[in-house]
């Protein structure tokens, strides 16, 4: 059988391209970093492409420097995997390289640039994702929005609420209403109108992303639209909905919590009683009290807890 020195150096750009991917867990070779950057010079896109991946456990400086020489790559899927590397090492030196092909002419290439910058926090890169989210390319739009999440530039609430109400992209949507959340109460007004929206998207991960981001928001003008949640039609934006009700402390949700402990589905029921216990109004004392009886010993258990939560509430008052 070939040792893995003699297929990286195949004729065949098949056998160098397994090679490489091989690399990583082969036990020829104590010190494989040198050989995957070798890789990275190969004649055939491919190889290189796969070498760049491999790269990603590798933080050594030397590393690096090959890396960012690859991002000039005539072929834009080495550079997409190259951007993709840098990202997963989250050095922060590579941002200065990257932030040229934040502005790529290749979709995939600027995604994987967007990619790479997010978790750097890179201001240059607000600019260019705000650009991009008006892209053609869905994947690029999300990889926008990502950027501009972790950003938690005020400016970018205008049109991440434009994404999470109107983006064709049914993922985008989501990521969008996700990133909303950094908005805060002092922005609760502007971002409300499409947070609502989102509760009535025709997907329900968005739906379900909506509730959740509406108790993260802490903001009370959620909680009309958090109870008509707790009627849709699957019981996971229900689960999100109850839990975001709890965590406001809505009072105004009662009596949709109190109904959600006779659904089917236990996971939602538990979630139900909790959300109970943390609102602590007297008036889910007996839903709580009938669920001492529930079919699932865990409903029950946190029953008991919900109601000794709510009881010493009005015992301290």
């Amino acid at each position: 059988m070939a040792t893995i020195h003699e297929r990286l150096k195949d004729a065949d750009a098949g056998v160098r391209r397994i090679a490489v991917i091989d690399l990583p867990y082969t036990d020829e070779e104590d010190d494989i970093a040198p050989l995957l950057m070798e890789a990275l010079a190969d004649a055939d896109a491919d190889v290189r492409t796969e070498a760049a991946k491999a790269l990603e456990g590798f933080e050594e400086p030397e590393v690096m420097a090959v890396l960012v020489t690859l991002l000039k790559d005539p072929h834009a899927g080495v550079r997409e995997a190259v951007a993709s590397t840098l990202g997963e090492l989250k050095v922060p030196a590579s941002a200065v390289h990257l932030s040229p092909y934040l502005v790529d002419a290749d979709p995939g290439v600027r995604a994987a640039a967007l990619r790479a910058v997010r978790a750097l926090r890179v201001p240059e890169a607000f600019e260019p994702a705000l650009d991009a989210l008006t892209g053609e390319d869905a994947n690029l739009r999300r990889e926008a929005v990502g950027v501009l999440g972790y950003l938690k530039d005020p400016r970018a609430l205008g049109a991440l609420t434009q994404a999470a109400a109107h983006d064709a992209d049914a993922e985008v949507r989501r990521v969008a209403v996700g990133a909303l959340a950094f908005a805060g109460r002092s922005a609760e007004v502007s971002v409300h109108p499409a947070l609502s929206r989102a509760l009535a998207d025709p997907v329900w991960q968005v739906r379900e992303e909506a509730a959740t981001t509406f108790a993260k928001l802490g903001s009370a003008l959620a909680v009309p639209d958090l109870v008509r949640a707790m009627d849709d039609a699957y019981w996971q934006v229900r689960v999100k909905a109850a839990r975001s009700l709890g965590k406001l402390k809505a009072k105004g949700g009662v009596d949709a919590l109190a109904e959600a402990l006779s659904h089917p589905v236990s996971n939602l029921r538990k979630e139900a009683v909790i959300a109970l216990g943390e609102v602590g109004d007297p008036r889910g004392i007996a839903p709580l009290e009938q669920a001492l009886h529930d079919s699932d010993p865990d409903v029950r258990k946190l029953a008991k807890l919900a109601l000794a939560t709510i009881q010493m509430a009005r015992t301290d008052a």
